[in-house]
């Protein structure tokens, strides 16, 4: 038997749905002998991002490409009929009408796409940064809790806040920590 050749493919789905699609096919993929040859993975790519809220960490899942879901596939007509037929399916990206057939990515499109994907996994989450410059915060820890200031400067790659408190009358620089501070 020849081998199969396998490209990767972009599913348009419903914004919101792209866990409910991957599962459709993935349960279709299971039921079917025939599609279990022709199709390798299916992924939806998310990156873990670290939010901070009332002073505690919280690492929440968000969809990198809202609306896609990636598969690594044989497109055979019978495949393409499955797939179009699941819930939630509107078509593959760079196809006008359902009836076209579908175009596969370009080799370094996927090593990028996967690339990003792996590349999220390896820095495991991302800082979403919850204040800005001149937005007024209480210090909630170390010896100047219950103080209130305003953010001077912000830096991101410290996750440090620079934020002048009035101490005795003057206002006073302090270095604190995103998880020190609370909005107010």
């Amino acid at each position: 038997m020849a081998t199969i050749e396998k490209k990767w493919y972009v599913i348009r789905a419903v914004t919101g749905t792209e866990k409910k699609v991957k599962h459709a096919i993935e349960s279709e993929v299971d039921g079917s002998a025939q599609l279990k040859d022709m199709v390798m993975r299916v992924l939806i790519p998310i990156e873990k991002v670290l939010q901070i809220r009332n002073g505690k960490k919280i690492f929440k899942e968000k969809t990198l490409f809202p609306g896609y879901v990636l598969i690594e596939a044989n497109m055979t007509g019978e495949v393409t009929h499955s797939l179009l037929n699941i819930p939630g399916v509107l078509g593959f990206v760079g196809c006008k009408r359902k009836t076209d057939p579908p175009i596969a990515l370009r080799p370094e499109e996927v090593t990028r796409m996967l690339g990003k994907v792996d590349q999220m996994i390896e820095l495991d989450a991302e800082v979403d940064i919850p204040f800005i410059v001149g937005e007024e915060v209480k210090v909630t820890d170390g010896p100047f809790n219950t103080f209130t200031g305003i953010i001077e400067e912000i830096n991101a790659e410290k996750k440090k806040l620079k934020v002048m408190v009035k101490i005795f009358g003057r206002k006073t620089p302090l270095e604190l920590g995103y998880l020190q501070v609370e909005k107010m």
